[in-house]
Order: C-alpha cells, then sequence, then structure tokens
C-alpha cells in the first residue's frame, strides 16, 4: 500500500482574506477534503497522512470527520512553517512499511483516481520519483524581472514541446524521498539549502532520477478566485454526468 502527505498548513494569500486555502469551500465541502477524497478512491493508497496549521490541528480533524472518509486511515499532524518542512514531519509518521509516499497539493482537489493510480504504479515498476504533468498550452518567455510594474525584457524563448506543468500527486520510493528531506534539512541547518517549490525538485537537486506520467486538465491548482470558479464548475458538471 501507497501512503499519502497532504500538506496542508498554509494560507494561501493569492485567494484573498479569509480562512486558509485548504479550509476554502468548493461545492459545499472545503478544497481539503476533496483532495483527500481524491487520494482515498485509489485501492492503492491505505493511509492519508493531513499536515494541519498548528493551530488547526482539532478544526481538521472535526471537518474530515464531519465528511467521513469510511475504510481509510486518516491522520492529522501539526504542520511547520514551511511546505518542505510540514512534508517531512508528515512523512515522519507514516510507517515504514508503506514503500511509496505520494505528496499532494491540498489545493488540487479534482484530481482525477486514474492519475493518482498511474503515480503509484510507475513507482512500483521501479521510478524512484514519478510527476504527472501536462504539456504547455502557451507560448512561454524567460524574461529578466524587473522593477514591479515595469516592463521585463524578454531573454528567450524556450522550446514548449519540452516543456511541462507538473501537477501532484507526486509518488516517491520512502527510502528516496526520507533521504533528499533529511539533507536539505542538514543543509539549512547550516545556513544554506536548496531554492526548491516541490519534492521531485529536491529529488532532482540532489541527483536523483524524476520521471513524468500524464497529468489532467482538472488538476489545477486552486490559487485565485476565479480558479474556484472553475472548479465549481468542474464539480457540478461532475456530478450532473455520474453522481460525483
Amino acid at each position: 500500500m501507497a501512503a499519502a502527505v497532504v500538506p496542508a498548513a498554509g494560507r494561501g494569500e493569492r485567494l484573498g482574506p479569509g480562512a486558509p486555502k485548504a479550509l476554502r469551500e468548493l461545492g459545499g465541502a472545503p478544497l481539503l477534503v476533496h483532495a483527500v477524497r481524491a487520494l482515498a478512491r485509489s485501492r492503492a493508497v491505505g493511509l492519508v497522512v493531513v499536515v494541519a496549521p498548528a493551530e488547526g490541528v482539532a478544526e481538521v480533524v472535526g471537518l474530515l470527520d464531519s465528511h467521513g472518509l469510511d475504510g481509510k486511515d486518516v491522520r492529522v499532524v501539526a504542520g511547520g512553517g514551511t511546505r518542505q518542512e510540514s512534508v517531512r514531519l508528515g512523512l515522519a509518521v507514516i510507517p515504514p512499511e508503506a514503500e511509496i509516499v505520494l505528496v499532494h497539493d491540498a489545493a488540487r482537489p479534482l484530481v482525477p483516481v486514474e492519475v493518482v493510480d498511474a503515480v503509484v504504479g510507475a513507482v512500483r515498476s521501479g521510478a524512484p520519483a514519478v510527476v504527472p504533468a501536462v504539456p504547455l498550452a502557451d507560448t512561454v518567455k524567460r524574461v529578466a524581472p524587473g522593477a514591479p510594474g515595469r516592463p521585463e525584457p524578454v531573454l528567450d524563448t524556450p522550446d514548449r514541446s519540452t516543456l511541462r506543468a507538473v501537477q501532484t500527486p507526486q509518488g516517491f520510493r520512502r527510502e528516496l524521498l526520507a533521504e533528499v528531506h533529511a539533507k536539505a534539512l542538514a543543509e539549512q541547518e547550516a545556513g544554506g539549502g536548496p531554492a526548491v517549490t516541490d519534492d521531485a525538485g529536491l529529488v532532482e537537486w540532489y541527483g536523483g532520477e524524476v520521471v513524468v506520467v500524464p497529468g489532467h486538465e482538472e488538476a489545477f491548482k486552486v490559487t485565485r478566485p476565479l480558479d474556484l470558479v472553475l472548479a465549481e464548475a468542474v464539480l457540478a458538471r461532475r456530478r450532473a454526468s455520474d453522481g460525483f
């Protein structure tokens, strides 16, 4: 069985003032509940560890209990000051027999179960680290960042065919994920450490191999108010078509 860590201790300021992003409602339930349900639908996932704000553990436990996740082991632990720290704290409570660990954004509430299964399947087949991803629809420009509000000069235009937009859940051999987090922590305590934005980035930083499996357009991240509107539309369509 695989285990999953869902870091949900962040504030999500881009969604505006109010509750933390993971607790914003989508179709009558918090984003976090939808994200945990998405993982729980996979038969490959036996444990989900939610990493909540330190002051909000009891609230998150109550929310998950009230929305019911029968048949799955769901645990809630207090998170840290950064996403990286929260993942490490979640990883620490996963029993050693779970050889595959997924890390999933609470702000990706609508990831289809096929994506979860594909990531787990790729790790089971021997990949040490796996990310779901989709091709880019837009042309991308690399720029030299300037002052806020000022035009930014373009440096070059990368070949779009070689680029992918990465999603979650990302999957790892447990020992590899624990190893790169331990290395990053040691470097940070020494005053350094990698500047990466996801767990696959940590693996890459320390020379590990990461492979890509197909993601899904509905596994988008709810970051801005417009994303929440789109998520509501997707959820309404699912409910109308298959009782989701």
